[in-house]
């Protein structure tokens, strides 16, 4: 190995051109990668939607649902199956495994759906829609006054949605607050007895004239001709010039001689609205292989152009834009990373000297361009975790460059020139370089083998980290050698050598006279130290068992929109809805005259404001201004706008939601039965329990409150007439629900045509009494002659979870309560509960369940990656003991300075702390490893261990300070920062800085200590074998032959 370094430090020209190559390569990769707000996730899954118009949830649960679930049953690979059975529609949902093949997972869930011969006659063919990732990244307001009609917002637009979509780098495009077109042809019952038909004539009637039907080709002489009926109706007119009957008299009944055709929108209360004016959002959505800096330039654009042309009446308005957000993050992580790296250079030259600080921190340079080169391979793109991972690297990858350049600048002060400095000082810490690397490396690779949703976030930032150190090493063992291979004495005469005299000087008398006797002392009562340390270990998790320092699973950080949710039981009038969402809408306007009052007009806090009412929920997004300019916290703003709604007393639930963080409940739990009943009381139980928490809010179930409706039975001698309870249902729904004729392809979407009663009759109770019900023979029966009516409670909805009625119990609370409370729950609730309710099973699902599966997962790929490296230190010391020394001193003590930082910085612990304790650790075994590496040198030498600890330590005091002193004063900036974006940042910053400043003293006293109460055991062991008396460990420790101890020069 020595010929190889010998080689590259000889040879400056190979190694100029090795930086060289790095460098283009990164600049290259940095230019064509994909630019994204956050990674791409993907995982196989799919939604399998089956309508079945008219049906009660229990029928539909019944034959549509049940069915699907057998089906897809025995499909491999499924990892959640859970359902839904609403009024005429059956959702199943099916997630897979993440290491399946997801082609081949959907095609067999498609080949298992479509093999289902017994769904009912009157069912749709299922629709499967397969999971993507998709979240808005931009979004276009389309507003109109009272002038504009619905239909032409929405042409407008559809039309905008189209030729944005056809823009370069624009994933897809969706459209937002919509009612879909649809055709109603309504039919009162009055005309249907004047001119003696049913309905079933006038839908057959309508369907079977309205049609474009090709009919085959004739082959004549002439050529190929086609054959078509073409005389499908599309318009209002064309529909109403249909011929429903011919009477005996010759004349002709069209459809608007007895029904009202109206061309509009399917009958779903709708109303959006921003800043007051109706609107449909146009959304531009995210999706692989984009670049969102080129995809925002392209529709802004556009947009710049658009708005000079639009009609009157309509107006448009950027309502989002996420690559604001994007430049705005890229821009405080670019900014902390050259602080940071400012901050490493300025202390590299307080302790080096200039050509080899300078050379050092271009070596984080080149081992980042070299990182950035391969990360387009490994489908890492350039977004706000990938970048932030470069920030926190900056203290890890240095230390390597700071032990060979440091071990050159010994060489150097001890009189070596040159090209032998350079190869003598690479190769004395050549192998601990190497295997601290490796160590640290291995720590990463565990998140990077997670799998889940939050895997593609540690994946990025553990790549990242890992090929940033690959090329640290080839730089620190390549390419600084040569840089530094001309080295000269240092000329003491110039003013900056003298000032650096002053502080290598003064590091050298805190080695030797501050430093060396505490080690000595600590060496002495190694066992006090020891226990010190061990005691301030068990503290620190005292500290998170206390609750002193907080945990949640991941940082939730503020976002620039508050989200206000309102739901409303199911069958609400939907005046009553209007009425919430006026509500809402004061509320809103009062903020901002209080804002307005406050600060004399000049404050800002909210740039847009959008409602959206839909039969029974209300939505309200209010956009905030930039962080930096609003006069109120997100937070703030929330608590003081939900206090401006006021109550809505018959309100189902409420959210009002103002962070970036996952949107599920942190408290759920999953509650499974075959008895409906039994079911039901658990959950009632269980949200009563829930309720009794203080900071325990909107506790709720996913069961909707059920509605009232009418149920019909045949009377007694009806079947007689030739009528039937299928007559009965039939006519009824035909009328009510109405009977689907066609569909119209128009503008790029299916138009639906009925044949129904008019909309008055059929939500009036009283006209039930006017129906008739039609025998084959021609009578016209009422209905209240054929069957009695009765009011009963029905159920709008009917929930299952892996193919059993389930119940999900849900429940916010504060973030670092939440393993306060399910814990509470576990040890003191849930024995008698689970006694209490025999026939239910109980299970955790979302957020718990995802967190739980998280940490199981990501300890058992430590545990492996600790093995791993007690493998690879073992081999390199030729020691099974050693490499526990090195390891256990790092792991927990880390995790004990990262308590001590969170709780002087005020973070709670989450799993991106973790992350910061794993490179700390990293970092902590390059200093263990410097440190026993060299005790070797000089015990290989012939000196006494002890003698050996102390002057190892008083000699590498320097690197292994420099090594934790620039990752701390790298990562000083980011922990500083208080903008919003990077709050979510700084707890791995915090675990990183103060797991290594910790892991100092546990470098320099600890790991001591260890090995002295590693060489008593030795010698106890080897007394009660050999009966021989050895000489105490500490027999040696002499200050004054310490002090004639010369350095022993490396081969």
């Amino acid at each position: 190995m020595s010929g190889f370094i010998r080689w590259w430090a000889s040879n400056k020209v190979a190694a100029n051109l090795l930086m060289i190559a790095l460098i283009i390569a990164g600049i290259v990769a940095y230019l064509r990668m994909e630019r994204e707000l956050e990674p791409y996730v993907e995982f196989p899954g799919a939604a399998i939607t089956v309508v079945w118009r008219g049906a009660s949830p229990q029928d539909v649960e019944e034959q549509l649902t049940v069915r699907m679930e057998e089906a897809v049953s025995t499909v491999e690979g499924i990892k959640e199956l859970s359902s839904s059975s609403y009024e005429g529609v059956a959702r199943l949902v099916v997630v897979g495994n993440e290491d399946l093949d997801e082609g081949k997972f959907l095609q067999e869930l498609k080949r298992q759906i479509d093999s289902i011969s017994t769904f009912p006659s009157a069912a749709e063919p299922a629709q499967i829609h397969v999971f993507r990732s998709r979240n808005e990244i931009m979004r276009i307001a389309v507003s109109g006054d009272d002038t504009v009609s619905e239909q032409e917002l929405k042409r407008f637009a559809e039309a905008t949605r189209r030729e944005i979509g056809l823009l370069a780098n624009v994933p897809s495009v969706d459209l937002f607050g919509v009612r879909n077109a649809e055709i109603s042809i309504e039919v009162s019952e009055e005309a249907l007895r004047r001119y003696g038909v049913s309905l079933s004539e006038v839908a057959n009637a309508v369907g079977g004239t309205s049609v474009n039907i090709s009919a085959g080709n004739v082959r004549s002489d002439g050529g190929n001709v086609q054959l078509r009926t073409r005389s499908q109706a599309d318009t209002q007119a064309e529909f109403e010039n249909i011929i429903v009957k011919q009477m005996p008299n010759g004349a002709v009944v069209r459809v608007s001689d007895m029904a009202k055709v109206i061309d509009g929108f399917e009958e779903v209360n709708l109303l959006a609205t921003v800043n007051g004016k109706r609107t449909i959002l146009v959304q531009v959505m995210n999706g692989p292989d984009m670049n969102i800096v080129k995809m925002a330039k392209n529709v802004r654009a556009y947009y710049d152009e658009a708005v000079k042309h639009t009609p009157p009446g309509i107006t448009m308005t950027i309502w989002q834009d996420s690559s604001i957000d994007y430049m705005s993050r890229i821009r405080l992580i670019g900014s902390n990373f050259l602080m940071g790296l400012g901050l490493v250079l300025v202390t590299l030259l307080l302790f080096l000297r200039p050509k080899i600080a300078i050379w050092v921190a271009v070596g984080i340079g080149t081992a980042f361009a070299g990182g950035l080169a391969l990360l387009p391979l490994m489908d890492v793109s350039f977004n706000m975790i990938s970048t932030f991972a470069f920030l926190l690297v900056i203290g890890v990858i240095v230390d390597d460059a700071i032990i060979v350049g440091e071990a050159i600048h010994s060489r150097t002060e001890d009189g070596e020139e040159g090209l032998t400095a350079a190869i003598n000082g690479t190769t004395m810490v050549i192998k601990p370089v190497i295997f601290a690397v490796f160590t640290t490396m291995i720590f990463f690779a565990p998140w990077m083998m997670l799998s889940g949703s939050t895997s593609e976030f540690t994946r990025s930032i553990s790549l990242v980290v890992i090929l940033a150190l690959t090329f640290s090493l080839v730089e620190a063992l390549l390419i600084l050698p040569a840089h530094l291979s001309h080295l000269k004495p240092v000329n003491r005469d110039s003013r900056f050598a003298r000032f650096q005299d002053t502080i290598a000087n003064s590091i050298v008398w805190v080695a030797r006279n501050l430093y060396r006797p505490l080690m000595v002392a600590a060496l002495r009562q190694r066992y006090l130290t020891a226990a010190i340390f061990v005691g301030g270990m068990i503290l620190s998790v005292g500290l998170l068992t206390n609750g002193l320092v907080k945990t949640i699973f991941f940082p939730e950080t503020e976002s620039d929109q508050i989200a206000v949710t309102v739901e409303l039981p199911e069958g609400t009038p939907y005046s009553r809805t209007l009425e919430v969402l006026t509500q809402i809408q004061s509320g809103e306007k009062a903020l901002e005259d209080e804002i307005n009052a406050s600060t004399n007009g000049e404050g800002k806090l909210i740039e847009n404001w959008y409602t959206r009412s839909r039969d029974n929920n209300v939505l309200a997004l209010v956009k905030l201004v930039p962080p930096e300019t609003r006069t109120l916290t997100a937070k703030e703003t929330a608590e003081r706008l939900r206090a401006l709604i006021g109550e809505v007393p018959d309100a189902e639930t409420i959210t009002v939601n103002y962070k970036n963080a996952d949107t599920d409940p942190p408290i759920q739990y999953m509650l499974n039965s075959t008895d409906l009943d039994a079911l039901n009381a658990a959950a009632e139980d269980l949200m009563l329990k829930l309720r009794s928490y203080d900071g325990v809010y909107n506790v709720v179930n996913d069961v909707q409150s059920a509605t009232d409706e009418i149920q019909f039975d045949l009377k007694p001698g009806a079947e007689s007439l030739g009528i039937t309870t299928a007559d009965v249902a039939r006519q009824v729904r035909q009328g009510f629900y109405g009977e689907e004729v066609q569909r119209l392809p128009r503008d790029g979407e299916d138009v639906r045509v009925f044949v129904r009663y008019p909309r008055l009759d059929r939500e009036s109770l009283d006209f039930l009494s006017n129906i008739r019900i039609r025998t084959a023979d021609g009578r016209e029966l009422p209905l209240y002659a054929v069957a009695d009516i009765r009011f009963e409670k029905g159920i709008s909805q009917i929930n299952r979870r892996e193919r059993r009625r389930a119940i999900v119990v849900s429940a916010e609370v504060a973030a670092e309560r939440i393993t306060e409370i399910r814990n509470e729950l576990d040890n003191n609730f849930f024995e008698n509960f689970d006694k209490a309710h025999p026939q239910v099973r109980r299970g955790n699902i979302g957020r718990a369940q995802g967190e739980a599966e998280f940490f199981a997962e990501i300890m058992t790929l430590l545990l492996i990656a600790i093995g791993v490296a007690y493998f690879l230190v073992a081999v390199a010391f030729k020691s099974y003991a050693e490499p526990i020394l090195i390891l256990l001193a790092a792991i927990p003590f880390c995790f004990t300075g990262a308590m001590v930082g969170h709780l002087v910085m005020g973070f709670p612990l989450s799993i991106l702390s973790y992350m910061g304790i794993m490179a700390a650790a990293g970092v902590a075994v390059n200093d263990n490893l410097v440190l026993i590496d060299y005790v070797h040198q000089l015990r290989d030498r012939g000196m006494d261990g002890a003698q050996a600890l102390v002057e190892a330590g008083t000699r590498r005091f320097r690197p292994i300070l420099l090594t934790s002193l620039t990752t701390f004063v790298g990562l000083l900036p980011l922990m500083l920062e208080r903008s919003i974006q990077a709050q979510f940042l700084i707890p791995i910053g915090v675990g990183l800085a103060f797991g290594v400043l910790f892991a100092l003293f546990v470098t320099l006293f600890f790991v001591p200590a260890l090995y002295g109460i590693g060489a008593d055991i030795k010698r106890f062991f080897a007394h009660l074998i050999t009966g021989k008396h050895y000489p105490a460990f500490d027999e040696q420790l002499d200050m004054k032959a310490l002090e004639e101890i010369a350095p022993v020069p490396a081969e």
